[in-house]
């Protein structure tokens, strides 16, 4: 069993997001996005995987088709497969998003 602590998996660039990939299987894979101040995922669509974003730290705005909310610790959303979607960290602190993808893009 691979047992991790997402602190180690919590790595920052400031040239853009970082994502920090935690575990990934042919089905699904799971990553650490990790946004410093006013950097973007800018939207995109993955026409085969839902993708699942959970917020653990900060605040973040997310769009999923045409709907944009600010979500916080503790909140997530579902960006379902075919919808346009992407992320902000719009605030002064950093950003950490766990996010899952199934089935793995790769």
């Amino acid at each position: 069993m691979k047992v991790i602590n997402l602190s180690d998996y919590s790595q920052f660039s400031q040239e853009k997001m970082k994502k920090n990939n935690i575990f990934q299987t042919p089905r699904l894979f799971c990553d650490l996005y990790c946004f410093e101040p006013g950097q973007e995922q800018k939207g995109h669509v993955h026409g085969d995987q839902d993708k699942v974003y959970l917020v653990l730290e900060g605040q973040g705005t997310f769009t999923v088709g045409s709907d944009t909310q600010v979500l916080g610790p503790g909140q997530g959303t579902l960006a379902p497969a075919g919808e346009p979607h992407g992320v902000t960290n719009h605030t002064n602190a950093r950003l950490k998003v766990l996010v899952i993808v199934a089935p793995n893009p790769s």
